[in-house]
């Protein structure tokens, strides 16, 4: 049983570590602080998606309502908002 959890647990790790996200460019960065200021919003957290998707992410973004999260199109074009 203890080695049935310590194999699950070692390929949650890998799977995870798999499907990390990547750090955006400074120019991408720039990119995505502009889209998101755009809506009256700051701050939070960059990542690009490690897929190949071209999807950007901004997490933790604070805004007049509260904190949300944002996903972007390759071209920084908002198409997800959600409340954190």
């Amino acid at each position: 049983m203890k080695r049935m959890l310590a194999v699950a647990a070692a390929l949650a790790f890998c799977s995870s570590a798999a499907l990390a996200d990547d750090k955006p460019t400074d120019d991408e960065a720039a990119k995505i602080k502009e889209a998101v200021a755009a809506w009256g919003c700051e701050g939070g957290t960059y990542e690009k998606e490690s897929e190949g998707t071209g999807v950007f992410e901004a997490e933790d973004v604070k805004c007049k309502g509260g904190q949300y999260d944002f996903r972007l199109e390759k071209d920084f074009k908002v198409f997800v908002i959600t409340k954190d």
